[in-house]
């Protein structure tokens, strides 16, 4: 992970959750545990590459749990972790925030 150079807090969280789809993955699994291809269906504009990249972050970083059970074809679960819940809040917040930025385009559009 990249070194947090001003010290701050937001920074910090920012380096794990920022980018396009790293909290939207947390989004979809705080409904509870979804396999790889689950995911896929849910997000089907991120790359097979970045989901599995965005999900070992996420993994590595103690938020999400990667399950495998030895089953033929193998399953694999990804959910989130007791630590990964916590960001409940943070999503709760960002989809107010978007949902206040949908409303405010068409007033937007409508003033031009």
């Amino acid at each position: 992970m990249k070194k947090n150079v001003s010290g701050c807090s937001v920074e910090e969280a920012m380096h794990l959750l920022g980018g396009r789809w790293r909290l939207l993955l947390v989004s979809y699994l705080l409904d509870g545990p979804k396999r790889f291809n689950e995911l896929r269906r849910d997000m089907p504009n991120i790359s097979q590459r970045m989901l599995t990249l965005d999900l070992r972050a996420l993994e590595e970083a103690g938020l999400v749990t990667r399950t495998v059970y030895p089953e033929v074809p193998v399953k694999v679960e990804y959910r989130l972790s007791v630590d990964g819940e916590r960001l409940r809040k943070v999503v709760e917040v960002v989809k107010e925030f978007g949902l206040w930025l949908k409303a405010r385009a068409p007033a937007e559009a409508a003033a031009d």
